[in-house]
């Protein structure tokens, strides 16, 4: 905290509003120049490693073993790559609550190679069996682990209420301020998330595309901003934490491209959904599941290039925004958590 990663600090980031929660949340040191020793009352506590690639491993492990030795007997564990510490924890400490979001099914992540697959889907089993509860984003990803380990899970998403802020539209680019007729998507650059498929298409079509993502963290990333950023009507942005920043670019486009897929329920396509636009979603059953088949969806180039070419306007605007405010609000979500706790 604060949240400027990925889905699951936003879940942590949230869950501590709650007024009656005492908690501790691990943080990587080396994310933070500023280190608070609170944040919204949550006591912080900083390990000297990163919390990301194969030092999450360690640094999972030392997360759980320090807030079991400081007296802690409720875990709430995000992701499966400490897990396989679970089966010591569940010999020294018996009575020790352990609830593990799991995340999307990992292993199956085409950036991993074989060994880290093997050893992703070893820590997914383990977390699974040594769990008091099993939470999953997703309902399709509930239904594999109820089909492959033969075991219950929870369904739990991930709100997406936070992101109505009052936009600040002076920190958009100022040909864009007042620019509506531009498709927004906002992803972390990876191959998965179909960033190269999305800029294909939209390289070949007279639509403007403003696209935020961290283009210099890998090498696909840099190829993609190298071959696309010339394009007069493509304008790749880096990335954006601020939400009145971010809620000004998502407020005045006309339409969002999402291309995950792989995961589970992802946090920046359930924000987007609050904001009443027609989306245009990678044809998965984890995005068809998050938003309950509305929108319109593509697996290939020429489907996406159909959709956006298509005259008239785009379905699903109105429809998505009903489904946020029914299904991913942060206050149902904390009661969700919670009560898992409480029972």
């Amino acid at each position: 905290m604060p949240a400027s990663y990925g889905g699951f600090e936003t879940l942590v980031e949230n869950l501590v509003e709650a007024p009656e929660l005492e908690a501790t949340v691990y943080c990587s040191g080396r994310h933070y120049k500023c280190r608070p020793a609170k944040i919204k009352g949550t006591e912080l506590v900083y390990l000297p490693i990163s919390a990301n690639g194969p030092i999450s491993v360690l640094y999972d492990i030392l997360s759980i073993l320090h807030a079991l030795f400081r007296g802690h007997r409720r875990l709430l564990v995000l992701g499966t790559s400490g897990a396989v510490i679970l089966p010591l924890v569940r010999l020294l400490f018996p009575s020790v609550q352990i609830i593990t979001n799991i995340d999307g099914v990992e292993w199956k992540r085409d950036k991993w190679n074989c060994f880290a697959k093997s050893f992703l889907k070893f820590s997914e089993a383990i977390a699974v069996k040594y769990s008091s509860v099993v939470i999953a984003d997703n309902a399709a990803i509930a239904d594999y682990v109820k089909n492959y380990y033969h075991t219950d899970c929870e369904t739990i998403a991930y709100g997406g209420d936070h992101a109505i802020v009052e936009s600040d539209v002076t920190q958009m680019r100022a040909d864009l301020a007042s620019h509506k007729d531009y498709v927004f998507s906002v992803c972390r650059i990876e191959p998965e998330n179909n960033v190269d498929l999305i800029l294909a298409s939209f390289a070949h079509t007279k639509l403007d595309l403003v696209f935020v993502g961290n283009w210099q963290s890998s090498l696909y990333g840099q190829e993609l901003l190298e071959l696309y950023s010339h394009y007069p009507n493509i304008c790749l942005l880096d990335p954006i934490y601020e939400l009145k920043f971010l809620a000004a670019y998502r407020k005045n486009c006309c339409a969002y491209v999402h291309g995950h897929s792989a995961g589970g329920t992802n946090p920046s396509l359930v924000e987007m959904m609050h904001f009443d636009k027609p989306i245009v979603a990678f044809d998965c059953v984890y995005n068809r599941s998050t938003m309950e088949d509305h929108g319109s969806f593509f697996s290939t180039l020429e489907d996406l290039n159909e959709i956006m070419q298509s005259e008239g306007v785009l379905p699903g605007g109105a429809e998505l925004g009903i489904v946020a405010r029914q299904r991913y609000t942060w206050d149902a979500v904390r009661e969700m958590y919670f009560g898992l706790f409480d029972k």
